[in-house]
């Protein structure tokens, strides 16, 4: 008979303490949805606000002043990964999560509330960007601070598929964004409407969703690694003690390149992508990037769990090698084509090794670092490097398009993505030598 047969208290405590994992898991992982919800609906409703900040008449200079804006929040992230990140490895993870959302709330309330270009002139654009700086602060110290909860607060065996949630919740995000863009553009508005007054109604609804969120992480309970931590070793936080694990910061950078320039360019950038380069209506475009993401999301703890089974480098590793390889045909073939269906399974095809790194990222750089400097390990060299690579991927293959040779951009992607495969083909297994029981 097994232990837990015999031992009906023990049997009790286990799902007990399951069930606190998996609630904990939950709501770290709905704020995460929230902020990404919030980040994304500002380029889902560009298209609508952005005569409201910015004056003319010429609608490609006025998205080219939401993009500025739109790159300022890259700029921003960096030391909100540095702030959050010290907050939670110095005051706790709860703390950090919780003012993370508050910030966010801010920053969407600002931009719902903010006055027209024709009302407060020059104020409208510049607070604008303020609103935008906010959120910028806030996704940045996100990212570190909920990586380091759900690896921390998940059960060594499977974790795996519980961090995989972070980007369950970081796709779900965006999705959320564009049922919302769809529900308002197609069932309860008219376009002059949404151009009108409309598109303030997502930012009240991400303050709102934010506040909720931030509620609910209140009654977090603290990772038991951090409290452990505190008994060992004065928490600090502190961009010296971090600097102490310069093989590790690296190591993150390397890491992130290459999946952070493919996540954008198969998120962000497909949506411009199949519009204006494979030629699909508006429509078409909306439901294949939507279908696709559905996709994407199923595939995050699918992923997560195999790496439970088989470590974290084999999936980076196909996604080093499949990248480099698939990449420059897989985006060629897409600009060719047509067909909507056609377009929908090559963006699913970029997904199957897209994966390997979007689902296990954020635990393998948890797994790098002792207690003391986790969320400030993982969060501020991914900040910086997401802000270098990932942020402008977009930007990139815009300007090789301008210049006709957008095909250059296809050669750029699978480069940096084969940078990425020399470090996972080189690195410690981060399963079998992890660092999670750290503390020094």
């Amino acid at each position: 008979m097994t232990e837990q047969a015999t031992n009906p208290a023990s049997a009790y405590f286990d799902l007990a303490d399951a069930e606190r994992r998996i609630k904990a898991i939950f709501i770290g992982s709905i704020g995460n949805l929230v902020e990404w919800y919030d980040f994304y609906a500002y380029t889902a409703f560009a298209l609508y606000f952005a005569p409201a900040f910015f004056p003319g008449n010429d609608p490609v200079v006025q998205q080219l002043n939401v993009a500025v804006v739109f790159a300022a929040t890259f700029l921003m992230r960096p030391l909100g990964g540095w702030f959050f990140g010290y907050i939670a490895d110095h005051f706790g993870r709860r703390i950090s999560l919780t003012l993370s959302v508050v910030f966010m709330c801010f920053g969407s309330l600002i931009i719902a509330l903010t006055p027209t270009y024709a009302t407060i002139g020059f104020a409208a654009p510049v607070i604008l960007a303020l609103a935008r700086v906010i959120e910028g602060l806030s996704l940045g110290g996100e990212y570190g601070a909920s990586a380091t909860y759900l690896s921390e607060v998940a059960d060594p065996k499977h974790r795996g598929f519980y961090s995989s949630f972070q980007y369950v919740t970081l796709i779900g995000g965006q999705l959320t964004a564009i049922i919302v863009l769809l529900l308002l553009q197609k069932v309860f508005l008219t376009p002059a409407e949404l151009k009108d007054w409309g598109w303030r109604i997502p930012f009240a609804i991400g303050a709102a969703l934010a506040i909720f969120a931030a509620v609910m992480r209140r009654g977090l309970h603290e990772t038991e690694a951090f409290e452990e931590a505190k008994k060992v070793v004065k928490p600090t936080g502190s961009i010296t003690n971090l600097l102490r694990y310069p093989r590790e910061l690296l190591l993150v950078v390397g890491l992130t390149a290459g999946g952070t320039a493919a996540f954008y360019t198969f998120t962000t950038y497909m949506q411009t992508f199949v519009k204006l380069s494979v030629g699909l209506t508006e429509d078409q475009t909306t439901f294949v990037i939507f279908g696709t993401l559905i996709f994407a999301t199923i595939l995050q703890p699918i992923y997560g769990a195999i790496s439970d089974r088989i470590g974290r480098k084999p999936l980076l590793i196909f996604f080093g090698i499949a990248g480099t390889l698939a990449t420059v045909p897989l985006l060629m073939t897409l600009k060719e084509t047509k067909s909507p269906f056609v377009a929908f399974i090559l963006i699913c095809a970029a997904w199957l090794f897209v994966a390997g790194y979007t689902s296990i990222n954020a635990v393998v750089k948890a797994e790098l670092f002792p207690t003391n400097v986790r969320a400030l390990g993982v969060g501020l060299p991914y900040a910086i490097t997401v802000s270098i690579f990932g942020g402008t991927a977009p930007a990139i293959a815009l300007y090789f398009k301008s210049i006709g040779h957008e095909e250059w951009f296809y050669f750029y992607l699978s480069s940096i993505i084969c940078l990425s495969l020399i470090i996972y083909a080189t690195m410690r297994d981060t399963k079998h030598a992890s660092a999670m029981h750290r503390h020094e």
